[in-house]
């Protein structure tokens, strides 16, 4: 889950990380309260969660809070690659002397946390990486360690920041992965973190990534969620703690397991060219309710291998949600069930001869009628 700019910040500020005021305003006139709160020279920052936001006109700085409002009223509304803005941010204005950059996130290649940083921040970190590669340092972090005073140090050196500049800039470092830490995330960057006039080190745009499996520990990370941009069918799954992914295609999908899904989901796309393009009754009849409530389904393949759960539970849970779900069902179901009880399953959904259910014996065969039945 990405987070808006404002969240990082709060969260940042939570952990001890030096940041500037900032207040979220939905209108100008919350704008102008919100300068008017802070004093003295603002800066007003779109919401979203895209990169290129100044570019695009959605960062502005207003000297006196007339400006601010101003700024908001041009802001909001406004159209940022596909994201309109919402919300804006006021902020205090920086007296900026230098940029940096700094992130640490999750190495998935080499099962470590990865360090990044530069002395040179502010621009696209991409770009840097692309054009002066030697200006950024990858330092590896031991997530059974994390980052010490001593490992910031280390981080700074490498990062080329000046001898004087090295024990101002890393305990900043160790709040950030405190923050890392704390907030189970998988990303958390600052460009820039800058050095002011005065002498401090601040964070001044921060985007933060949080793991959304570690949710059970994190009740309040609900809050932060973006509930407005969902997927509506999406939420309601995890109102039933199911998994819905929404795609592309007419066919939907239910099974047990990732990998049995994503096999599944390969096979209907394959079968598709051909035509053209823990089973309760409650957790059936929710799943199913969810998959047909999309408009561009046209027919759903269940598609399950009893392990634990047998068919058995699995064939009974499809007859009883279809009853449960009476006039609402109304889209064709390929049912393939294989492995525990295979046979008394399917006897079940056999005998039951609901109209809407078809029944197959592979996932290749289950795969070709679903599509037929789409492209009907």
């Amino acid at each position: 889950m990405d987070l808006f700019e404002y969240q990082a910040r709060d969260l940042f500020e939570k952990h001890g990380v030096p940041v500037l005021q900032g207040i979220i305003a939905d209108t100008p006139e919350e704008a102008r309260a919100a300068a008017e709160s802070i004093g003295g020279v603002t800066v007003v920052k779109a919401q979203v969660k895209v990169g290129g936001r100044g570019k695009a006109g959605g960062v502005k700085v207003a000297k006196t809070a007339d400006d601010a409002e101003a700024a908001a009223r041009d802001i909001l509304g406004l159209d940022i690659k596909g994201h309109v803005v919402k919300r804006v941010m006021v902020a205090q204005g920086a007296d900026i002397t230098e940029e940096y950059y700094f992130s640490v996130l999750l190495d998935r290649a080499n099962r470590n946390y990865l360090a990044l940083c530069s002395y040179e921040g502010g621009m696209e970190i991409e770009q840097l990486a692309e054009e002066r590669p030697e200006a950024l340092a990858r330092v590896a972090v031991d997530p059974a360690v994390g980052i010490t005073l001593e490992k910031a140090r280390e981080i700074a050196v490498a990062a080329k920041f000046p001898a004087e500049l090295v024990d101002k800039v890393a305990p900043v470092f160790v709040a950030l992965y405190g923050v890392y830490v704390a907030e189970d995330a998988t990303l958390v960057e600052v460009n820039p973190l800058v050095l002011t006039g005065a002498g401090d080190i601040v964070a001044l745009d921060g985007k933060v990534s949080l793991d959304e499996n570690a949710g059970f520990r994190q009740p309040g990370h609900e809050a932060l969620e973006d509930k407005d941009a969902a997927d509506p069918l999406e939420a309601k799954a995890k109102q039933h703690d199911l998994n819905y992914v929404k795609l592309d295609g007419e066919v939907g999908v239910i099974g047990n397991g990732a990998g049995l899904v994503m096999s599944t989901l390969d096979v209907v796309a394959y079968a598709g060219e051909n035509h053209g393009g823990g089973a309760s009754a409650e957790v059936m009849a929710a799943g199913l309710d969810v998959i047909l409530g999309d408009p561009q389904v046209k027919s759903v393949f269940v598609n399950v291998f009893g392990g634990i759960t047998s068919c058995v539970a699995v064939a009974n849970g499809i007859v009883a949600a279809l009853e449960m779900l009476g006039d609402a069902a109304t889209k064709p179901l390929v049912v393939r069930l294989d492995g525990n009880q295979v046979d008394e399953g399917r006897a079940i959904l056999a005998a039951a001869a609901h109209p809407l259910v078809t029944l197959a014996t592979t996932m290749d065969d289950g795969a070709d009628k679903a599509a037929a039945l789409a492209a009907k």
